[in-house]
């Protein structure tokens, strides 16, 4: 009996060691935080070091300090502008002008605005999609979406997770706000925009569990299920904070009293705060469970601020960063981004495989798109050869090294009306030009040109100065939009308006 036990155990390290070859993968993704909407520095000086900002001061996010220091945070990462193009781009490892999701997606509504490209896919990501998870699940492992997914509108494929590759959908749905974060009016159920209610919570209705928390325990009691069934998991814990709308979360407004900023803007700090308390949760959870140095934990927003903090377009909600969520600028574009094991352990295989520099800030850019390669790469996964990939695999520039393969370039593409309207914006090298386009009059474009090096708060536009300059970029622009295959935006007739230099 005794020599059964003990072959039954031998059997079970081995199913165990079996299991350990592919690590857990946990994204966690925080809707509206920009990249200053932290205690965490990712700016820095000349010489790469962190530099703190007065929003640095006001912000409390001590979790996101402690994965830090464990793991790598990106100064330069880029999303979209807004919800809907970044999410598409994280499941499809493509760019939005490829992908076509241009702009957020309205769950009733087609909302390509007035001069909106007529065929973009505002019905987003479908069962033909080739996503993230769904390469994930046909590879072995359990994949568990909780919270916000905003990947298509009502009554489309789109509208629920579990169509687009997720083994699990708890909360997500075609919503991308909440109706409440309070659990006493059940998310929008009870009390609040009932049309934009978290599905999937009854448990919680009329408790006091705020929002963010009861996603989390459900994010736990996830992992638990997945461990008990002795699969590697890929969990897309995807935060409704700190989207409006601003309920104030009240374990943290006392931290916030003293100030004399007004009442939305202390709530904002408590939904931040919230937040960054269910990213200690999560990783206390994986140290307790005994899987923290196999489990890869990213962490990103999904496009720039939203802090109720003066203008759209001035230097507020992201300072010293120009500009919010949905502007063409700085502000609108740049998120934190976090990678790190759930514990350091050098000597495990998987951490030897992906070496992780504890501590250590990279200055070359990324982007939303570079997450499904460099999943796929963590998991030993291969991507269906068909399917083409617009981003690169982090793991050299995870290892704190440059990846001199990568080019210093992104394009962001917008062609419809928000806080920024009817624009392109161009990366290459410290140069970034901001193309207007003219539905009105097509023939009169407009542009805007900053050297980001010198001219980070984007205050000096030099494209009456450098017209040559800003012509090689509109080519170079038009070239890669054309061969990514990009909608532009229509005239009141329908025309096509491509840009002109």
């Amino acid at each position: 009996m005794k020599k059964l036990t003990a072959l039954s155990l031998s059997f079970l390290a081995f199913q165990n060691l079996i299991a350990q070859d592919q690590p857990n993968i946990i994204v966690f993704l925080v809707d509206d935080m920009g990249l200053m909407d932290t205690s965490l520095p990712f700016l820095t000086d000349a010489d790469g070091n962190a530099q703190r900002h007065s929003l640095n001061d006001w912000y409390r996010t001590p979790n996101m300090e402690r994965m830090a220091e464990q793991g790598v945070r990106f100064s330069t990462f880029y999303a979209q502008s807004v919800s809907s193009p970044s999410r598409t781009s994280i499941m499809t490892g493509q760019n939005a002008t490829r992908h076509r999701t241009t702009n957020w997606i309205n769950s009733e509504n087609n909302n390509k605005t007035e001069f909106g490209p007529t065929d973009w896919n505002w019905t987003g990501i479908n069962k033909n999609t080739i996503t993230l998870p769904q390469v994930l699940k046909g590879s072995g492992y359990k994949t568990i979406h909780v919270g916000k997914a905003h990947f298509g509108p009502i009554g489309t494929e789109g509208e629920n997770p579990l169509n687009v590759g997720y083994d699990v959908n708890i909360a997500g749905c075609s919503i991308g706000e909440p109706g409440s974060y309070l659990g006493e009016n059940g998310y929008g159920h009870i009390k609040g925009n009932k049309s934009r209610a978290v599905p999937g919570l009854e448990k919680y209705h009329g408790t006091d569990t705020f929002l963010s928390d009861a996603l989390t325990l459900e994010a736990n009691h996830e992992i638990d299920k997945a461990i008990d069934e002795n699969k590697p998991f890929f969990l897309y814990l995807s935060h409704y904070a700190v989207h409006a709308p601003f309920n104030a979360d009240k374990r943290f407004i006392e931290n916030y009293q003293k100030s004399d900023k007004d009442e939305k803007t202390k709530s904002f700090a408590t939904l931040i705060e919230g937040m960054d308390k269910s990213l200690g949760d999560l990783m206390d959870h994986l140290q307790a469970k005994g899987i923290a140095d196999n489990t890869l934990i990213i962490f990103l927003g999904d496009n720039g601020s939203d802090a109720p903090l003066g203008d759209e377009k001035g230097h507020f909600s992201s300072s010293p960063l120009r500009g919010k969520k949905g502007s063409e600028y700085e502000g609108g574009m740049r998120v934190p981004f976090i990678v790190s094991w759930g514990a350091v352990n050098h000597t495990h295989p998987n951490q030897m495989k992906l070496s992780i520099k504890p501590g250590s800030i990279q200055s070359q850019l990324g982007t939303v798109m570079d997450l499904y390669p460099t999943i796929l790469s963590v998991a030993n996964v291969k991507s269906p050869q068909k399917h083409i990939i617009d981003g690169f695999d982090l793991a050299t520039q995870l290892s704190g090294k440059i990846n001199q393969e990568r080019p210093n370039k992104f394009l962001m593409h917008f062609p419809h009306e928000h806080r920024g309207s009817y624009f392109t914006t161009y990366r290459d090298g410290d140069w970034k030009l901001i193309y207007y386009y003219n539905p009105e009059w097509p023939e009169r474009p407009y542009c805007e040109l900053y050297n980001l090096k010198s001219d980070p708060t984007e205050i000096h536009n030099y494209a009456s100065t450098k017209s040559k300059l800003v012509r090689k970029m509109i080519a170079d622009m038009v070239s890669q939009m054309d061969s990514e295959g990009a909608l532009y935006p229509e005239d009141a007739n329908g025309n096509i308006i491509r840009p002109i230099y």
